[in-house]
């Protein structure tokens, strides 16, 4: 089970034909895919609750439809050129500035990449990125608490570092975007983590 309701996202693909396609598209680019920090959840499931995030506060319906693509081109044969094809410039480009760059190898320096990358661009792009980041969090804590620090192993990086870019990813919203709703949610996401961590290693080396 999801543990951020997409109920808002299901109810705008009913209401949206634009929407409905994208969730279409998703899913079938992400068929067969699990998504890693998530217990075994089935990877469409993330862009769904991305999206979900999104449509409960009211995003526009381009934006909703973003959202669920936005790791498309990342995660499967799906290119920008395909999606612009399909679904027109402003949502291929959206997704482009949500892709990370492949080519960079270290983690960290990928993430700072792209964090610098989104900022610049600002709009719509920063409310998906913030969406992301909270739903992935808040994934991984629901994960955490049903099986323990064991879906730690499903990353290819410790969990610890993740939680600096992600801490990295609140300050630049916070910069760019002080008035962002899901700034609030994403500091609390960000604290509930660093407890689990706290947990799992009271006393960790320094």
């Amino acid at each position: 089970m999801s543990p951020i309701d997409t109920a808002p996202i299901d109810d705008a693909a009913a209401r949206s034909e634009l929407i409905a396609r994208a969730l279409a598209k998703a899913t079938e680019a992400h068929a067969g895919q699990i998504r890693s920090g998530s217990g075994g959840l089935p990877y469409i499931e993330h862009p769904r609750m991305v999206a979900a995030t999104l449509a409960s506060r009211d995003y526009d319906e381009s934006t909703l439809a973003a959202a669920l693509l936005h790791d498309v081109v990342e995660d499967s044969d799906t290119t920008v050129e395909d999606l612009r094809a399909e679904f027109g410039d402003a949502i291929a480009d959206l997704v482009a500035t949500l892709s990370d760059d492949q080519s960079i190898e270290s983690y960290r320096d990928r993430k700072d990449e792209h964090r610098g990358r989104v900022a610049d661009v600002d709009g719509d792009a920063l409310a998906i990125y913030a969406a992301d980041k909270l739903t992935n969090m808040t994934t991984l804590h629901s994960a955490i608490a049903a099986e323990g620090m064991r879906v730690a192993a499903e990353y290819d990086v410790p969990i610890g570092l993740k939680l600096e870019v992600w801490e990295a990813d609140a300050a630049m919203l916070r910069h760019e975007k002080p008035d962002l709703p899901l700034l609030e949610p994403l500091d609390a996401a960000i604290s509930r983590l660093g407890a689990d961590l706290t947990a799992a290693d009271p006393h960790p080396c320094t």
